[in-house]
C-alpha cells in the first residue's frame, strides 16, 4: 500500500516542454542544427543529458563542451520558464492525496524552491529536494538521499515522473513507479520500462 508519493517535477507537475525545447533550440544555434520539436525533442532525450546532446551532434562531446552547453541551456531555460505553468490536472491532483508527499528534482535546488512556492504548492511538500551540484547526470542517487531523508520505507513509495530515469531511481531505492506521458519522454520508452503509464496526473493516483 502506499502512504507516500513523491513526484517529479520538471515536465511532471510543471508543464515546461516548451521551454526545455526552446533553450534546447538556443543553445544549439551556433551549431547549425534545425531546430527541434517537442517530438524530436523527445526522440533523443535520455538522462544523462549530455548523451542526448550526443545524438543530437552525432559525436562525443569534447572537453569543457557540455559544461558551456549546460550553462547556456540555464540561461535560456530560466527565461522561457516564465511563461510556462503546472500540468492541467497538477494542482487537483496534490489536494487529491490523502497520505504524505514530497518533491524530488534534477533542477537546480535554489531555482526550484522558489518556483515551487510561487505556485502556491510548497505546502503539500514535506520536503523538497533539487540539485545543488552538477546538473544533467542520472536520478537514482538523487532519489535514494531524498528517501533516506524522508525515513520511510521505499517499498510504501509511489514514484511519479515522465521519464525513463524517474523508473529506474525508483527501482534503485526499491519504491515503484508511475510514468506520465506529459513531459519529456515518448510513450514507448516508458512503456518499455514495464512501469504503468498514463496520460494524466489524475489516473497516475489511481495506482496509488
Amino acid at each position: 500500500m502506499t502512504q507516500h508519493i513523491v513526484w517529479d517535477w520538471n515536465g511532471t507537475l510543471f508543464h515546461d516542454i516548451d521551454a526545455v525545447v526552446g533553450a534546447t533550440n538556443e543553445v544549439f544555434k551556433p551549431y547549425g542544427l534545425p531546430g527541434l520539436t517537442a517530438d524530436g525533442f523527445r526522440a533523443v532525450y535520455t538522462r544523462p543529458i549530455w548523451l542526448a546532446y550526443e545524438r543530437m551532434l552525432g559525436r562525443a562531446l569534447m572537453e569543457g563542451e557540455w559544461e558551456e552547453l549546460d550553462r547556456g541551456f540555464h540561461t535560456s531555460y530560466f527565461q522561457l520558464m516564465a511563461a510556462c505553468g503546472l500540468a492541467a490536472d497538477a494542482e487537483a491532483s496534490l489536494r487529491g492525496w490523502t497520505g504524505t508527499q514530497s518533491l524530488c528534482s534534477m533542477a537546480p535546488h535554489d531555482h526550484l524552491v522558489p518556483t515551487i512556492t510561487s505556485f502556491g504548492i510548497d505546502g503539500h511538500f514535506t520536503r523538497v529536494d533539487g540539485l545543488t551540484g552538477t546538473t544533467g547526470g542520472e536520478k537514482a542517487e538523487h532519489m535514494a538521499t531524498h528517501i533516506a531523508a524522508l525515513s520511510i520505507e521505499p517499498s510504501q513509495v509511489l514514484v511519479i515522473g515522465d521519464s525513463v530515469d524517474d523508473g529506474m531511481a525508483a527501482a534503485y531505492v526499491g519504491a515503484r513507479a508511475v510514468l506520465y506521458t506529459g513531459g519529456m519522454t515518448p510513450r514507448e520508452a516508458l512503456e518499455a520500462t514495464g512501469w504503468p503509464v498514463v496520460d494524466t496526473l489524475a489516473a497516475a493516483l489511481d495506482h496509488a
